[in-house]
């Protein structure tokens, strides 16, 4: 008895397995975008603006493959960093590259270079100031160029999708 019920069971979850999925491509399809998505906007050197911390900051990778974190002002322009502070880790688990941040020409650029690869894992730590709650991004380096703009896939503005 307990077979023949889940072998009904069965059948009807395989009957019903097409109904459900094709439910689940209609949701998608008229998914009608009333929330907010990730903005992506370019800041001023091409990198990608995080916007989880005020003031905003550009998030660039430099041609010697260092961070180059450039806090924004409300005009997009760059503001010297008053008590902020940002550490990151990126890399291979097995492996990170720990990154420290030092004042260079108005910007925190790191004490040392990504690793090596295009597809970097990153975890940036930021504090605007002592003693405030720490704000925490993650997200993939993706250092190929983008097929459709200037920038880099990390700081694509298009809207490919990712």
């Amino acid at each position: 008895m307990k077979s023949k019920l889940i072998l009904a069971f069965a059948a009807l979850g395989l009957a019903l397995a097409p109904t459900l999925q094709a439910d689940k491509k209609e949701k998608e399809k008229e998914h009608d975008h009333d929330h907010e998505h990730e903005k992506r906007e370019a800041g001023p050197s091409g990198g990608r603006v995080i916007f989880s911390v005020e003031p905003h900051f550009e998030f660039f990778v430099t041609e010697d493959r260092k961070v180059k974190i450039t806090f924004l002002g409300e005009d997009k322009k760059a503001i010297a960093p008053a008590e902020q502070s940002v550490s990151a880790v990126g890399g291979e688990r097995s492996k990170p590259t720990k990154l420290a941040f030092a004042l260079e020409e108005g910007s925190l650029v790191s004490d040392q270079a990504l690793p090596e690869g295009d597809m970097i894992p990153i975890v940036l730590t930021v504090k605007t100031a002592p003693g405030e709650k720490s704000v925490v991004e993650k997200f993939t380096i993706n250092l190929a160029d983008c097929s459709e703009c200037k920038h880099k896939e990390y700081a694509c503005t298009c809207d490919h999708d990712h």
